[in-house]
């Protein structure tokens, strides 16, 4: 399986974009992949509170840390592009990880 990891948003409609994040998981997985959403993983009840500051940007960076493993990147782009996904996108092609920009059938594109 390839490893990649998953970008979607996810501050603002959290529940929305939670199940869009789910559905992303959901297609990987069947494209034989094994991803890794951090955004769904650290800020889970419990974990790390995504309203404070300094404990999302620890999120971040864990997450961004599985790049050194990871194969790719893919941005799951339906709802349009929030600011850690450009960030994500900046640092991903800083350290020379291929990207891919996908969507899914049956959400309404943001930018439509």
């Amino acid at each position: 399986m390839k490893l990649v990891i998953l970008e979607s948003p996810y501050a603002g409609e959290v529940e929305r974009n939670v199940a869009y994040a789910r559905a992303a998981l959901a297609d990987c997985l069947r494209r034989g992949e094994a991803p890794i959403a951090s955004h769904l993983l650290y800020t889970q009840p419990g974990v790390l509170d995504d309203d404070k500051p300094e404990e999302r940007a620890l999120g971040i960076e864990a997450g961004l840390q599985w790049g050194r493993v990871a194969e790719a990147a893919v941005f799951y782009d339906d709802l349009g592009w929030s600011r850690g996904m450009l960030a994500a996108k900046e640092r991903h092609l800083a350290e020379g990880r291929p990207l891919e920009v996908r969507s899914l059938d049956g959400w309404e594109r943001a930018a439509a």
